[in-house]
């Protein structure tokens, strides 16, 4: 009785625990309620995947591209934002997060804003090669400078295919306008040989300025070079182009030889061979906002 007892009594209270415990324990795993409640917890998980989208490498948040000019922090820039100083393509922009494309026109209270690191690059420009951003004109000055900055460097004027010397770059639109505005402009020196001696009476007229089609050629000035043949001159201009060279002497019946543009405002080729180039420092790029 008592093995009866002890036997049948843990058996079954072994089995049906055994039992219980195994039949329950799936069961609380793998019953519906809790599987619905997991997937309500991982909803939204699965919606902040789907909400991200591949990023544009070719577009950029407007307060990024405002504070990466150097005008205010990203902050200051969602401010000005939302109270409407910033343009873009010429609408006003009050959304926040709104992204541009770079050759998007965004103007910060009117003024052009460059979201690019401003760079300043001279050239000693050797023959042979364009002055031009165009592609397919042969061999051009953007291949010389192609190393010298990441940042979207432009050519300020023109230096003809066989003229040498001085040549500016770039992305700072403020240099731009002070190079071709036509009132001030920047003057620049060329030496300039011709295919014979220029006759005294030739220099004092192109000196004192004239009309070609009712067009005043000016210069700013107009010298022989010391201790020079009277074929070689010096010519100072703040036309940005070298056209105005070959106008001005082909007038008066005379074929350039060599154009050498040698300064620009006080910045010279010392320290630059024909065909490198160098970075301004700020100390020349302070003398150029200035002038």
């Amino acid at each position: 009785m008592s093995r009866q007892q002890g036997s049948g009594g843990k058996g079954k209270s072994s089995g049906r625990s055994f039992k219980d415990n195994k039949d329950s324990a799936p069961s609380r795993s793998s019953n519906k309620p809790k599987s619905k409640s997991s997937a309500r917890g991982n909803a939204p998980i699965k919606k902040k995947v789907q909400l991200q989208t591949p990023s544009n490498p070719n577009e950029i948040r407007l307060n990024k591209y405002i504070a990466n000019s150097g005008i205010c922090s990203r902050r200051d820039a969602d401010m000005h934002i939302s109270i409407g100083s910033v343009t873009v393509n010429g609408k006003v922009i009050t959304e926040m997060g709104y992204k541009v494309k770079l050759e998007d026109e965004v103007r910060f209270d009117g003024s052009r804003v460059n979201p690019e690191k401003k760079a300043y690059v001279l050239l000693n420009k050797p023959k042979g090669f364009a002055t031009t951003t165009s592609e397919g004109k042969g061999r051009t000055v953007m291949d010389l400078v192609a190393n010298a900055t990441s940042s979207r460097i432009n050519p300020i004027g023109r230096l003809g295919r066989n003229s040498t010397g001085l040549l500016l770059f770039t992305n700072d639109e403020s240099i731009h306008a002070k190079f071709t505005n036509s009132k001030n402009g920047v003057a620049r020196l060329f030496q300039v040989e011709l295919d014979k001696n220029l006759k005294y009476e030739d220099l004092k007229q192109i000196k004192e300025g004239f009309k070609i089609d009712g067009k005043l050629m000016s210069v700013l000035d107009i010298s022989y070079i010391n201790g020079a043949p009277k074929n070689e001159i010096g010519l100072k201009i703040k036309n940005t182009g070298n056209s105005i060279i070959r106008t001005i002497f082909e007038h008066f019946k005379y074929d350039l030889i060599k154009v050498d543009c040698v300064m620009i405002a006080e910045l010279t080729k010392k320290d630059i061979p024909r065909g490198h180039w160098k970075h301004l420092s700020e100390l020349e790029v302070n003398n150029l906002k200035m002038l």
